[in-house]
């Protein structure tokens, strides 16, 4: 956390190619930081932070207005086609030692995609990298954030639909983070009401592990 009139939220989003994370972390900013694109092959081959400018209206600590900002870390996605699992975990661990182990991290988004179905055994590896980074509370501090959800509205699926008609797997890793969740519609996030809207359900996340942090101070 910064000074009484700035709160900061660190957050490092993790998944799998193709998932849209570099996009929700640009939706998160506000920005362009990150490189997006649809391609073939993994597009992000290294670790890189985006910090957001002076958010207000989102956030009260102590009876007073807080500017909040918002710190991203993006990572490459895992499995990765150019880089070894060892060469992303390796990677990615350095990067949350070296910029958040002063104030720590509060949030691990793992990215799913919500037009596509997660089938048993597909997250295995991306919550694998969780478990090995954050250690054994890690559920507490995940939160699963499903991107093209504008797709699964155009399909005619509410939130609620689509989680009464979502596979097992799917439900039972949402159970597994205490139903941490939010829906990403991949246009609406770049307009400032939609992105408000996400980043005050990632605080109630946040204020509801009171504000704990991981990974600070950490040696690694």
């Amino acid at each position: 956390m910064a000074d009484s009139n700035e709160t900061t939220i660190n957050l490092v989003v993790l998944g799998k190619t193709q998932t849209g994370k570099s996009a929700a972390g640009n939706s998160l900013l506000g920005s362009s930081d990150f490189e997006s694109r649809l391609s073939p092959s993994s597009v992000t081959t290294r670790c890189s932070l985006g910090r957001s400018g002076r958010i207000l209206g989102l956030i009260r600590r102590n009876g007073c207005e807080s500017a909040l900002c918002v710190r991203v870390l993006d990572t490459p996605s895992y499995p990765h086609t150019a880089l070894s699992k060892e060469q992303v975990r390796d990677m990615v661990r350095a990067a949350l030692a070296h910029h958040f182990r002063k104030e720590g991290l509060h949030l691990a988004l793992l990215v799913l995609r919500a037009d596509l179905p997660l089938c048993p055994d597909e997250s295995d590896d991306t919550v694998q990298l969780i478990q090995e980074l954050l250690g054994p509370t890690w559920k507490d501090f995940t939160a699963v954030l499903l991107t093209h959800a504008d797709k699964a509205e155009e399909a005619g699926y509410s939130e609620e639909t689509y989680l009464h008609s979502a596979s097992r797997t799917l439900l039972s890793l949402l159970s597994s983070v205490q139903h941490k969740y939010i829906f990403l519609d991949n246009h609406n996030s770049i307009i400032k009401e939609e992105r408000n809207i996400v980043l005050t359900k990632l605080l109630n996340f946040i204020r509801k592990n009171n504000y704990q942090v991981l990974l600070k101070h950490s040696k690694e």
